[in-house]
Order: structure tokens, then C-alpha cells, then sequence
């Protein structure tokens, strides 16, 4: 490795400080290029989603399918490891894919039920009718899309799936106070 010749430092006195300053030496081995060639790496990813977005909607149907059918081997086989992690599965890749395919309340619904199938002592004893509403209200904000009208009922449709999941998850969790501490903390996702 060479040195530096004293003169490529410069320092800087003050009453105080020193600044010390070299030379940059990756300015020797960099290339200007002009603006008309930059690769603008977002630009090109909005346009592959741009590109995509006409699926979107398809593979929602798809993963509500899954969710569905998910839901549908919980209820024939019972609670076993592998029907409550496929549920689960189902359950949290609705959540990470609804805002980018632009259902943003389903991830919501989505997240509930996840909360629901993580913090239940006992899957077995959650009333399947609090699984089925939460399977049918993601279900059906997929079926009605993310239209602005359907904003505000979604919105509503969410704070009453995550009330009625919370007073369960807290009754469920009574005797258990480190897990209720993480059930009744306030959600940390934006508009949840």
C-alpha cells in the first residue's frame, strides 16, 4: 500500500481544534455520467408494480382461497400443528400482501386474526366463530375492493374484529400477565 505524500493532507489550526482533510482518492477511479444515462432503480420498480397491478386483484382471490380453504381443514380436522400453522400462514401473507396490492384494511382484518391464532392459549377453545368472521370479513373487503366508499365500513368493520378478538385474547389471558401485556399493548402498525 503507498503512502500519502505530506501535501495530499491539509490541516486546518484553530485556537481550539484541528481539521484534519485528505485527499480523496476514489475520485481518480470514479466515472461521471450524465444525468440522461442514471438508472433510477425506484422509477423502474413502481413501473414493474405499475405492470403488475392488473393481478393484483387475482392473487388476492388466491390467497383468500388458501385462507378459506385453510380455515375450512381447522374446522374438519381439528387443531393440529399443521392446521393451525397453514391458517396462520394464510393468515400472515394476507397481512405483508394486502397494502401492496392495494386491499391496506384487509391487512388489518388479517393481522387480527393473526393476533388471534398467535395469542389464543388454546386454538381449540377460540370460538370458531370469531376465526370465521374474521376468514369472511377479509374475504369480503377482497370481493368489494378498496374502493373510497367502502373506506369508512372497512375501517369500522376492522376496530369491531380487533375489539371483539382483544376481549377475548385479554378474558383467555387473564391468568397469564406477561402474555396479556402483549396482547392489550396498542398496535404499533399505522391505522390499526
Amino acid at each position: 500500500m503507498s503512502r500519502k505524500r505530506p501535501d495530499d493532507i491539509q490541516v486546518a489550526t484553530f485556537p481550539d481544534h484541528q481539521v484534519i482533510t485528505q485527499a480523496n482518492p476514489l475520485r481518480k477511479v470514479m466515472r461521471r455520467v450524465d444525468g440522461a444515462h442514471l438508472d433510477d432503480s425506484v422509477a423502474r420498480a413502481e413501473q414493474a408494480l405499475a405492470q403488475l397491478a392488473s393481478e393484483f386483484a387475482q392473487w388476492m382471490r388466491v390467497e383468500c382461497d388458501r385462507l378459506s380453504a385453510a380455515h375450512a381443514a381447522l374446522a374438519q380436522a381439528g387443531v393440529t400443528a399443521d392446521t393451525k400453522a397453514e391458517l396462520f400462514r394464510a393468515a400472515h401473507d394476507i397481512k405483508g400482501d394486502a397494502a401492496t396490492f392495494g386491499y391496506p384494511a384487509v391487512a388489518a382484518a388479517a393481522f387480527s386474526l393473526c393476533r388471534v391464532i398467535e395469542h389464543a392459549p388454546d386454538l381449540a377453545a377460540v370460538p370458531d366463530e370469531l376465526i370465521a368472521n374474521h376468514v369472511r370479513a377479509i374475504q369480503a373487503m377482497v370481493r368489494e375492493g378498496a374502493a373510497a366508499d367502502k373506506a369508512e365500513l372497512q375501517r369500522a368493520l376492522n376496530r369491531k374484529l380487533r375489539s371483539v378478538a382483544d376481549d377475548y385474547l385479554a378474558a383467555v389471558n387473564r391468568d397469564r400477565p406477561d402474555h396479556l401485556d402483549a396482547v392489550l399493548s396498542p398496535s404499533l402498525a399505522p391505522g390499526e
